[in-house]
């Protein structure tokens, strides 16, 4: 979850309607020529030879890390409590996810090419602050060893509401909190139609990109009976936050009815005066009739819708862009490979057409039942009468064909398809990360969890 970086202001216009609601998600309208590629990325801290998590403070900790890219890298440190718990430069940020997972929210770029250089140079300067303290990151969907009492909680007002919370509202919200990690991208539209299209191509496949990603076979030193683990955390979190949209594919979805399902989802926090106040469970419509007994009498500025809008989690999240939000955190190539997968078929009208003859023939049960299955089942995944590897297979070509005709080239000459090679061959064998994993967990690593460690470095 990206960190604010200002607090919200006390003089700011108040939200008179609703229909303000709908201008905002309305104004992230932008031209083609102004669609940019956003990328964040999660991963796992972990100590040298204890293998054990990362604490906020210490000798080796969070704080370090973040202490030492601001030293060395120019930088500047969010401060929240008197602690720092994120950075920024320019349009990107790092900031902390609850276990201690450290995240890179990069900035709007142009290109693939771009987005792979960004996301090399902040694993460049974080792993040279975290080496003097035996520090390392791991690329998986889920912590491979540690219990949930074993992680260590970070210092952000938040979290402490969301964690009491979670425990209301699903049995697994918790783990998904403080053991899960993801990589996300996040995508531009041109119009209201051209939101729509894209939301429901995307939540349509999203379940594929669950399954080509799925990278989170291990938890608590065992196997866990899944491919993507994070991703089936997801099913029992909180069924009021998350999920994949049915409404999107009715007649007459527009931002509007997404604004209408945003009010309806039960609150976290406001933020005042640099503290998160506990609305867990109030509404967001109480808010704007001043009636939140929180903050009696008080109307919600823009920036408490914005809050809002990042407190919900589906598969396929509207702000003022299309957040991309199916995928298990993996390696570097990994990382790039998500972008290039969204990016190849949302941002080519030819791609984007196909991809939505490819699924536009599966109804809401049956779109929500591969979402159920590919965390166990992965490609094998079964949808009518064919799989998820069939689709997948589908989906990568006309992801790579898309990329092609985009034509962004590095200095090499090289196009942004480099970047779907291995989605390409989980796509033509059936074989993702997590069976990777698990060939070798049962095969050369003796079911000896912590040869994870070294090999999954990211």
């Amino acid at each position: 979850m990206t960190t604010p970086t200002r607090d919200v202001d006390e003089a700011a216009p108040r939200i008179a309607s609703k229909r303000e609601l709908v201008e905002r998600l309305a104004g992230g309208a932008k031209p083609k020529s102004d669609w940019r590629i956003g990328t964040e990325h999660e991963k796992f801290a972990f100590i040298e030879g204890s293998l054990r998590p990362v604490p906020y403070d210490g000798v080796a900790s969070i704080k370090g890390l973040l202490d030492g890219l601001a030293r060395d890298y120019d930088w500047v440190p969010i401060i929240e409590g008197g602690h720092i718990i994120g950075l920024k430069k320019g349009l990107a940020s790092v900031s902390l996810e609850p276990g201690g997972q450290f995240e890179l929210s990069g900035a709007p770029l142009d290109n693939i090419h771009e987005t792979c250089v960004e996301i090399g140079d902040h694993l460049r300067e974080t792993r040279a602050i975290a080496k003097p303290m035996n520090i390392d990151f791991l690329g998986l969907g889920f912590s491979p060893l540690w219990s949930f009492d074993e992680t260590p909680m970070m210092p952000k007002g938040r979290y402490g509401i969301m964690k009491s919370y979670m425990g209301k509202v699903g049995r697994l919200g918790r783990e998904m909190m403080f053991r899960s990690c993801t990589v996300q991208t996040n995508l531009d539209f041109g119009s209201e139609a051209d939101m729509v299209k894209k939301l429901r191509v995307s939540l349509a496949l999203q379940p594929l990109a669950t399954a080509l990603f799925a990278n989170s076979p291990f938890a608590e030193g065992r196997t866990n009976g899944f491919q993507s683990y994070r991703s089936h955390v997801w099913t029992d979190t909180d069924p009021d936050r998350s999920g994949m949209l049915p409404f999107a594919f009715d007649e007459g979805f527009g931002f509007e009815q997404y604004v209408d399902y945003a009010l309806d989802v039960p609150m976290y926090f406001v933020r005042r005066e640099g503290k998160y106040i506990d609305a867990s469970g109030l509404s967001f419509r109480d808010f704007m009739a001043g009636e939140l007994p929180v903050l009696p009498g008080e109307l919600p500025a823009m920036d408490d819708f914005d809050d809002h809008l990042s407190t919900i989690f589906p598969e396929v999240r509207l702000k003022t862009f299309l957040e991309m939000r199916g995928a298990d955190a993996g390696a570097h190539d990994a990382l790039c490979a998500l972008s290039a997968f969204w990016v190849g078929i949302l941002y080519d009208d030819v791609a984007l057409d196909g991809a939505w003859e490819l699924m536009k023939g599966f109804n809401a049960f049956e779109r929500q039942a591969l979402r159920s299955a590919v965390p166990m089942l992965g490609l094998s995944a079964p949808i009518r009468n064919t799989t998820a590897q069939e689709l997948a297979r589908g989906a990568v070509k006309l992801a790579a064909d898309g990329l092609k005709r985009r034509a962004r080239v590095n200095a090499s000459g090289n196009d942004e398809t480099v970047f779907l090679a291995d989605l390409q061959e989980s796509a033509e064998t059936g074989v993702t990360p997590a069976l990777r994993l698990l060939a070798k967990y049962h095969g050369p690593w003796k079911r000896d969890i912590t040869r994870a460690f070294a090999e999954t470095r990211v």
